[in-house]
């Protein structure tokens, strides 16, 4: 008889079994044969790795209690603790002292007890399986002994090097290490240096470091196996397949996209009808027919969930053949399409909508500042004679953008939050030279608009239907974020109601009444850090921010694999207007596995992004020691004052050792309050500060607060504080 899980958990799982050894299991289940015994090991392992059995400290395998629970452990960049994301969703607040040895992405068992805030709190008892077997680091030595520091700030350990794992690493240089033994009560994990990427200072080495660090594949680098995939499906349109299509090859259709873009999979066409409606089409690059489900090219979009944008880098998601060519809808060539056309009123409402598989030729490849001018009037003649044949195009699409986003400010979307990024110049040796704000123009917002309401659209006619599908949500922000946004707002003067079902019309209306007030920017980030995260999910739960029933990613599947499964979802669609039996019970099967992988994909791409870009902050910042920068407090501690640069978005500690008094921290209030002289620092507190350390290994920017520039922000202050009593 063949030995399976399914019959070993009913063994372990009965009232009559005792907690026993392999050896004792092995002889109660009658196994006596080496190779069934063997298999009965490699069962057992995979048991206790899914965290369905325990081995306890005897070596005995037990049922965990109703108390014990699986999932995977996500450490705090602040070290305040760690979450842990069970398989049914559930989160559990791991406090620092309760992780035991755990290193960030683990595999861990925890026992849950207790509270913390509106979730539960636990206490990791047992690591079930290591994620990370490799780690990226600072090499460096103290005095007879060499350790790593690990660029990732939530990896809490040094790794200890022996001087034979050396493998010429020289201090202050960065290395990837392979992990030889995992952290344990008294002991340094440790490990061996792999590969020297360069010295900590070299601008060269940051890419790499980001790479190895997210375990991200290499720019340009794709399985040879995909590449030839890729090469073989990559073939022009033929007049058979658009035959088969819907011809938009002679509408004025045309691309707006950014100056250095490469890849463009989304275009527009725009015309007014007689009635007095916008007729809008949003053409979007029909990856779906060249990346066909179950294919080698489909796994490895899959795997990589998402195309990576590394400041000048991409690391795509297709291979090149695909992205920068077949797929992208390139100026005068013919592109295959999945084309949604809505006709919309005068007053933002969908009247109608048509999708249909199509080819286009773009008619303009645009640029986002190239629109800009037009819009803002350039008379530029070389500009005109390029835009001359999408004028009235661009012209009605500036009206109906303007129409979209009314509409959508009056259902209550806070999604307009100005955009805070910012550009990296660097010189020729890759040295950061500047860092300036990236502002939106109206092009920008015009096509955001019409991309919000194609997503909005498709995910209806999936919604309304009942029918399988991966959705964008973004659930309502809990009551911890809110309590604390409120508490926020009345700290700064700042008296409004929060309801207790909260809808996003208060956020809207809360960044609408204070557009003038000189804290705007820090109000809109607490708003911000009060909502949660955007994910994927095949269940729609809405959009909070968006204020939206119904939304999706359908406009992006050059570099998002949500898209590409929603695109193949509404082919079958639209083909044959509905989905059989058997096709429901696969996609309710795999959906779900889709979204949470995706999620999760975008979420290491965003970090990976995020990282780099603080690794060229903190680099600027090292340019600028000794510098004055005039900040606003983001954040108040015990231990400190966290401060943003905000034209340059660079964010940094001054520590309260630095502070001309000695500052307490009221909690509940979030402000620091000096006992002598009894000045308050609260969040939103414009300074002057003055850079005083900048360092790669460990990611950090300390500042200073200027002596006199502070005391005159210190009766500023004072000042804003009899201000703010009064609007009370």
């Amino acid at each position: 008889m063949r030995l399976t899980i399914e019959e070993l958990l009913k063994k372990i799982y009965s009232s009559k079994y005792t907690p026993s050894t392999l050896t004792e299991l092995a002889r109660k289940m009658n196994i006596h044969d080496k190779t069934k015994r063997r298999i009965l090991r490699s069962l057992l392992k995979e048991l206790v790795e899914s965290g369905k059995i325990i081995k306890d400290s005897r070596g005995r395998y037990v049922v965990p209690g109703e108390n014990i629970t699986t999932g995977y452990i996500k450490f705090s960049r602040k070290g305040l603790g760690a979450m842990v994301s069970t398989e049914d969703g559930e989160q559990i607040y791991i406090g620092a002292e309760d992780t035991g040895f755990a290193l960030d992405g683990d595999k861990v068992l925890v026992e849950k007890g207790g509270r913390f805030r509106d979730i539960a709190r636990g206490k990791v008892i047992k690591i079930l399986k290591r994620k990370r077997e490799k780690i990226v680091g600072t090499f460096i030595t103290k005095g007879l002994f060499a350790f790593v520091i690990p660029d990732d700030i939530r990896i809490k350990y040094d790794f200890y090097i022996p001087p034979e794992n050396y493998n010429n690493a020289k201090p202050d240089e960065k290395v990837v290490i392979r992990i030889t033994r995992y952290p344990t009560r008294g002991k340094n994990p440790e490990g061996i240096v792999e590969k020297v990427l360069g010295t900590v200072e070299d601008p060269a080495v940051d890419l790499p470091s980001i790479v190895f660090k997210h375990e991200l594949p290499e720019p340009g680098w794709f399985p040879e196996d995909v590449l030839k995939e890729a090469k073989r499906v990559s073939h022009e349109p033929d007049s058979a397949e658009k035959n088969k299509r819907k011809d938009f090859a002679k509408e004025p259709i045309f691309t707006i996209d950014g100056e250095d873009a490469k890849d463009f999979d989304d275009a527009i066409g725009i015309k007014k009808l007689p009635n007095g409606n916008f007729l809008l089409g949003v053409h979007i690059a029909d990856v779906s027919h060249y990346v066909k489900e179950g294919s080698r090219l489909d796994h490895e979009a899959y795997e990589r969930g998402t195309s990576v944008y590394l400041l000048d880098t991409v690391i795509p998601m297709l291979p090149f053949q695909l992205s920068n060519n077949i797929c992208s809808l390139r100026e005068g060539v013919d592109r295959l399409t999945l084309s949604l056309e809505m006709e919309i009123s005068p007053t933002g409402k969908l009247v109608d909508y048509k999708i249909s598989e199509g080819f286009i030729r773009s008619a303009r490849r645009l640029t986002y500042n190239e629109v800009n001018r037009f819009l803002r009037g350039d008379k530029d003649p070389e500009l005109h004679e390029k835009l001359n044949p999408v004028k009235e195009e661009l012209l009605a699409a500036r009206e109906l953008a303007a129409i979209l986003r009314d509409w959508r400010k009056k259902r209550g979307s806070v999604m307009d939050i100005s955009s805070r990024e910012v550009k990296i110049l660097t010189n020729k040796k890759g040295n950061v030279i500047d860092i300036i704000p990236q502002e939106r123009g109206e092009s920008e917002v015009m096509i955001e608009e019409f991309m919000i309401k194609a997503n909005e659209t498709v995910a209806e006619i999936f919604a309304n239907q009942g029918l399988p599908f991966v959705y964008r949500i973004h659930e309502e922000p809990d009551s911890d974020a809110l309590f604390q946004l409120k508490n926020y707002l009345e700290a700064i003067g700042l008296n409004i109601k929060m309801p207790r079902n909260i809808h996003p019309k208060v956020l809207q209306q809360i960044l609408e009444k204070t557009k003038e007030h000189p804290l705007h920017s820090s109000i809109e980030r607490v708003v911000v850090r009060s909502m949660k995260r955007a994910i994927y999910s095949e269940q729609n739960v809405g959009h909070f921010g968006l204020a939206s029933e119904a939304y999706t990613h359908f406009t992006s599947p050059i570099r998002r694999y949500p898209d590409l499964v929603v695109h193949r979802l509404l082919k079958k669609l639209i083909r044959k207007n509905m989905f059989s039996q058997k096709e429901i019970e696969k996609y309710e099967e795999i959906l779900p596995k889709i979204a949470d992988h995706c999620s999760k994909r975008e979420r290491i791409a965003n970090e990976a992004e995020w990282d780099l870009l603080d690794m060229k902050k903190v680099e600027y910042m090292g340019y600028h020691i000794g510098e004055h920068f005039n900040a606003v407090i983001t954040g108040v501690t015990k231990f400190g004052l966290f401060v943003e640069i905000p034209e340059k978005m660079i964010s940094g500690l001054v520590h309260i050792s630095t502070l001309d008094d000695y500052y307490e921290f009221d909690e509940k209030a979030n402000i620091l309050i000096g006992k002598r002289r009894k000045g308050i620092f609260r969040i939103g507190d414009e300074l002057v500060v003055q850079a005083v350390r900048a360092d790669k290994t460990t990611m950090e920017i300390d500042f200073i607060i200027v002596e006199d520039e502070k005391k005159s922000n210190s009766k500023s202050r004072k000042k804003s504080s009899k201000r703010k009593k009064r609007a009370r």
